[in-house]
Formats: structure tokens, C-alpha cells, sequence
């Protein structure tokens, strides 16, 4: 599986609630320092301290990896923000909360934004004066630490991995169907493409593909028929697809977007569907079709486009792949040269792939802890 991390390398600034809300009540003072206790949690994240890791351990309560250290953090911010979402969207219009809210200056970086790319001045900062902006942020940051955590224990528990992966599509769904809409009033073209439903749309898909990958190996491992192999890799193809569109749609609402995203998506979905192209050929030559076997290889190998983007990890793969399909190749052309005599079929009389998605999103559903809150308006 192609590595992509950028999504989890989001950054904040310093918001203390009761600096800027005020308090009606003494219980409602004690929730906003609550709040804000918590978000230093969230905004140590990315950022270099000199915390040792034992003792981000016994902080954690045992924890060992940094991505579930990170994950725990967003969980424990995440009730109590959306409990405050909840409480001000009641009291929203009040000229007096518009302005605490514009005067916490929520600011997040966007690394899916190509100017984070070539900032010589550091990270760049997008504010949007709405809670709904910073519930929307944290929200994505948790679905790239589990998406994350997913990719890091893939070589441990490949089960454990796809269930992550389809966690995190299932925050991205939530996210791009009950959060960011909302937003969309207040977005403009050169706002963070995080913020935007097409790209946490983007995400989902991503993740479900991911997530087939991981059922794929697990399905490599015990020798499941090449048939169906075929299908689940060119069903990964699909999703990249689906993702693609989206991509497209974010593009025209973000002029900022990062095209690395795309590369990834384009890469990936290529060596899905030479493993695709791999796995149809093994699966028709089984079945005596030896000419048919040879023009699927020929015919995938002239369709890879070696002009690709992206990084260079992912062309390494991109070129292994294509190395085992060339000597897939050059075998079963000479096996067919002495053994089976077979004519090859041109492009347009193979068989075409298909495609089999079976991953779903776990559901995400948001712990809100009801407490009361009395502003002083």
C-alpha cells in the first residue's frame, strides 16, 4: 500500500475559552477551562516538546504509540467541543457571541493546500471565525490520526487495519454530510480544502480503498482464487475512481488544493489495476487461455503511463509491479512459444476487468456530553 501522510500533519494556535466566552456561572467556568485544558492536548500535537515518551505513556494511561496518544487527545476534546457547538448554535445570532467567537481566532494550517508546500515563511494559518470551522478541523485531524494509526500496525494486525480505515471512513462521511455543509457559506475559493465536503468525500473514499487493500492481503494470504482477486483490486480501482470525481469537484471550489492528492490517487489506482490486469491473467491461463492471459498482461503494461507524478516511494512500487508483470510476461510468451501455440486476441476482443467493493464505512457516531452551559449574554 502507497504511504500518504500529509493529511495527519495538521497545526493550531493557542484558543483559551474562558478568556473569551464569559461565564454566567461558576460550573459553566469550570467547563470552559475544561475545554481549553484539552486543547492543549490537541495543539501539542504535530508540534516538538520535549515531553520523553515515558512520560507521554503514563499521561496516556499506558498508551505506547504517538498515533494512539494523538487519537486520545481528539477524543477527549471532541465531547466537550461539540457540547459547546451545541449550546452557542442556540444563541448563535446574539451580536455578543458572534464576536467571542470571531475573537478566539481559530486557526488551523492546511496541508492538503499547495501553499504549504512552498511557504518559505512557515506553515500558513487559515481563521474562520465559526465553531463549526474548528469542530470540522478536529473532526478531519481525527480521521487522518486514525487512518494513520491504521497504516502503522498493517504490518502487526491486518484485521485491526481495516477496521481502523473503515473507522476513519466513517468520520469522513459524517463529517462531509453533517458538519461541513453548514460551512459552506462562509468558504471561498482560497479557503483550507479541508474545510470543504468534497475533500472529507475525498477522504472517505480513500480510506475504504485502503481498507479493501488490507482485505486483499488478508486474502492473498490464504490463497483465494485469482478471480476474485481480480475483482476486489479492480474494486479498489473503482473507489479511486469515485475519489477522482470528488477531487475534481473540490478543485473547483479550492483554488489552493495540493495536486499531491491526486497523485496519490492516480498512482494508487494504477497498481491496483495492473494487479487487477495480474490476477485476470493468472486466473484465465488456469483456465486454459493462454493467448488471452498474454494480451491482458500486453494490454496493461502498454496502458501504465510511466510519466506519472507523485512520489518517488510510490513509482518504486509503481516499477516493481510492472517488473513482475514483464516477467509474468516474457514466461508465458515462451510458454506459449514451445506448449500451447496460441494466437493472441487484439485489445478490443479481451475481456474486461471487473470490480467487487466490499468495504464499508464504520459509522461514526459523535459522544456529546450533555452538560449545561450559561453564557452571560
Amino acid at each position: 500500500m502507497l504511504q500518504f501522510k500529509d493529511p495527519s500533519k495538521l497545526r493550531t494556535k493557542k484558543i483559551v475559552f474562558e478568556d473569551v466566552y464569559s461565564a454566567q456561572d461558576s460550573g459553566t467556568l469550570e467547563q470552559l477551562k475544561e475545554l481549553s485544558s484539552k486543547r492543549v492536548g490537541v495543539e501539542l500535537i504535530n508540534e516538538n516538546n520535549s515531553i520523553t515518551d515515558a512520560i507521554a505513556r503514563e499521561m496516556s494511561g499506558g498508551l505506547t504509540s504517538q498515533c494512539e496518544q494523538d487519537i486520545q487527545k481528539l477524543e477527549l476534546y471532541l465531547p466537550l467541543l461539540e457540547n459547546l457547538v451545541q449550546h452557542v448554535d442556540l444563541i448563535g445570532d446574539d451580536p455578543r457571541v458572534i464576536s467571542w467567537t470571531s475573537n478566539l481566532k481559530i486557526r488551523w494550517t492546511s496541508p492538503l493546500s499547495q501553499s504549504s508546500f512552498f511557504n518559505l515563511m512557515g506553515p500558513r494559518f487559515f481563521q474562520i471565525d465559526k465553531l463549526q470551522f474548528e469542530l470540522g478541523i478536529v473532526l478531519f485531524f481525527y480521521g487522518a490520526q486514525i487512518r494513520e494509526w491504521a497504516s502503522q500496525v498493517l504490518v502487526t494486525d491486518l484485521v485491526q487495519s481495516a477496521t481502523l480505515f473503515r473507522k476513519a471512513a466513517g468520520v469522513y462521511h459524517y463529517l462531509a454530510h453533517e458538519i461541513l455543509p453548514s460551512l459552506q457559506d462562509v468558504l471561498t475559493p482560497e479557503g483550507p480544502p479541508e474545510a470543504t465536503s468534497s475533500v472529507s468525500s475525498v477522504m472517505n473514499l480513500i480510506c475504504l480503498a485502503e481498507a479493501q487493500i488490507v482485505t486483499i492481503m488478508k486474502a492473498e494470504e490464504k490463497q483465494t482464487a485469482d478471480g476474485l482477486l481480480a475483482k476486489l483490486h479492480y474494486g479498489v480501482v473503482q473507489l479511486f475512481n469515485e475519489a477522482m470525481d470528488f477531487y475534481s469537484a473540490a478543485a473547483k471550489e479550492c483554488k489552493d488544493i495540493s495536486p499531491v492528492l491526486m497523485d496519490y490517487i492516480s498512482c494508487s489506482k494504477v497498481v491496483h489495476e495492473l494487479r487487477s490486469y495480474k490476477y485476470m491473467a493468472q486466473a484465465v491461463k488456469t483456465e486454459g487461455q493462454m493467448g488471452i492471459a498474454i494480451g491482458l498482461l500486453k494490454l496493461a503494461l502498454n496502458k501504465v503511463q510511466r510519466n506519472l507524478g507523485g512520489l518517488e516511494s510510490w513509482r518504486a512500487v509503481l516499477n516493481q509491479d510492472m517488473d513482475t508483470m514483464t516477467d509474468l510476461l516474457r514466461k508465458y510468451e515462451h510458454e506459449n512459444e514451445f506448449v500451447w501455440h496460441e494466437k493472441v486476441p487484439y485489445d478490443h476482443h479481451l475481456p474486461l476487468l471487473q470490480g467487487k467493493k466490499i468495504a464499508t464505512c464504520i459509522p461514526y457516531r459523535p459522544e456529546r456530553w450533555e452538560r449545561t452551559l450559561a453564557l452571560k449574554i
